[in-house]
């Protein structure tokens, strides 16, 4: 059985506790809404027609029941730093190290994408290369989390208070027109069914489609890091992942709602943002510069949480004893600087890849993570399940935030999560994503089993008192 002893740092080498409650509200946010709500949502709507709305219901109802769990474990055990270390209390140190290296894999791949992307809005109004651009970005960006927690959080504040004003104002405005607002034909809403029906691509496509969809949800799980570097982590947890619903149903239902009550889904284009689409639809001055700006802010908060949370998750792996001690140095911020650096270097390599080779190495970098989070969501279901289990056994007390109607609801994500991945697996454009992403996970567990046959002693873990032997 792990030690369950909390692995402390030295004091000099402890995380701050600088992020105030708007940071930590406005990181949640900003996990939620990136560049795959305003620019994927349209391989969505291409794919299922208005009934997309269900999908992303659909999958909200799935994202809502993961955080529901992480809510339960993290006020359960405050003293965890990171969301990745619940899967080492429940199932043990190989979950721990497994779930930890595959998310800072995804992260770090998430840097070259997003910097990229972010060059390429940029050179519609700078002429420069896309590489030197890239560059410039991810540099701005290791700079801003080298500073402090405290940047990091305002710049993240900032950056996710523009998305969620420009989601309002869009809603309102494109909303307004389905209403009959200055419309020439009175309302819109025929539009949801005149094309072919409501589901013109039959019911099955709609739940299809959840694997598109899924993807840009992705991200609130954030909220448990940063969290630790706050005065309260356990209430900040418990009121964002209670709250997180309406954000769903507000940010990705009722925007997705007010594009297909106002546009034909037949006139979205997969890979052009359905977003600039309906401001041109009703006639939106300078809708497309708009959009490209707020797209813009999306990879840029996108980027800038990237680089943070790969360091954060980084830093706690170093901890545990399941990376270089060397990493869990901080600076006089309290900033994991050579996380940062380490992420921004592999964030470098991998702007290399996309320059050099975008069709072949880039290409297995990005797919190798594909299925990545669906996996790391599967796994943290079955560590709520096993800790509440072993709760229960012990004779403990319930959880102060409990998951609702467990066991079943549990089981429910659960099999939500795997039956993504066995359509994933299933569909052609996603299967190659699933085979490279077995690579990543065979790879990590190879190295648990080298780093830990090398090492002999096991490394220390934040686990629940009550929580299983692992091996």
């Amino acid at each position: 059985m792990p030690d369950t002893r909390p692995a402390a740092p030295a004091e000099e080498n402890s995380l701050s506790r600088s992020l105030r409650p708007r940071h930590v509200a406005m990181i949640t946010i900003g996990g939620i809404i990136g560049a795959g709500l305003f620019v994927g949502s349209s391989v969505a709507i291409a794919a299922a027609g208005p009934a997309i709305i269900i999908s992303y219901a659909i999958t909200g109802l799935l994202v809502l029941l993961v955080m529901r769990m992480l809510g339960e474990m993290a006020v359960d055990m405050p003293q965890v730093r990171s969301f990745t270390e619940f899967t080492r209390a429940a199932l043990g140190n190989w979950a721990g190290f497994s779930v930890g290296w595959l998310y800072w894999y995804f992260w770090v791949v998430v840097i070259p994408v997003e910097a990229i992307a972010g060059a390429g809005i940029i050179q519609r109004w700078l002429p420069m290369p896309m590489w030197e651009i890239g560059v410039v970005l991810m540099v701005a960006m290791t700079c801003v989390n080298l500073m402090s927690a405290r940047a990091y959080g305002e710049f993240e504040f900032w950056f996710s208070s523009i998305k969620v004003a420009a989601i309002l104002s869009f809603i309102v405005v494109v909303g307004a027109h389905a209403f009959g607002y200055r419309s020439a034909t009175g309302n819109t809403f025929s539009t949801l069914v005149a094309y072919g029906g409501f589901a013109p691509r039959g019911p099955f496509a709609v739940l299809a489609a959840v694997t598109t969809v899924i993807w840009s949800m992705m991200g609130a799980e954030v909220v448990t890091i940063a969290a630790a570097e706050s005065p309260e982590p356990a209430k900040a947890v418990a009121r964002m992942t209670s709250s997180i619903i309406t954000r769903i149903l507000l940010f990705y239902v009722g925007s997705i709602f007010v594009i297909v009550a106002t546009v034909p889904w037949t006139q979205v284009v997969s890979g052009q943002s359905p977003f600039t689409l309906a401001l041109d639809g009703i006639h939106f001055p300078y809708a497309s510069e708009f959009m490209a700006a707020v797209i813009l802010t999306a990879v840029l908060s996108c980027l800038n949480s990237s680089f943070y949370i790969a360091s954060r998750v980084l830093f706690v792996l170093a901890s545990r004893g399941d990376a270089p001690r060397w990493l869990v140095r901080t600076n006089r911020s309290h900033v994991p600087a050579r996380a940062v650096l380490l992420a921004s270097v592999v964030g470098l390599i991998g702007v290399a890849a996309a320059i050099l080779s975008p069709s072949v190495v880039f290409a297995f970098l990005v797919n190798a993570s594909g299925a990545i989070i669906a996996i790391i969501y599967l796994m943290i279901g079955v560590s709520q399940v096993v800790t509440r289990r072993a709760r229960e056994r012990a004779g403990a007390p319930p959880p102060t935030l409990p998951m609702w109607a467990f066991p079943w609801l549990s089981y429910l994500a659960i099999a939500g999560m795997a039956t993504v991945l066995i359509s994933m697996a299933l569909e052609p454009a996603h299967r190659a994503e699933i085979w490279t992403s077995a690579i990543s996970i065979g790879v990590v567990l190879l190295a648990y089993v080298v780093f830990r046959a090398g090492r002999g002693a096991a490394p220390v873990s934040e686990a629940h008192p009550a929580a299983p032997p692992s091996g």
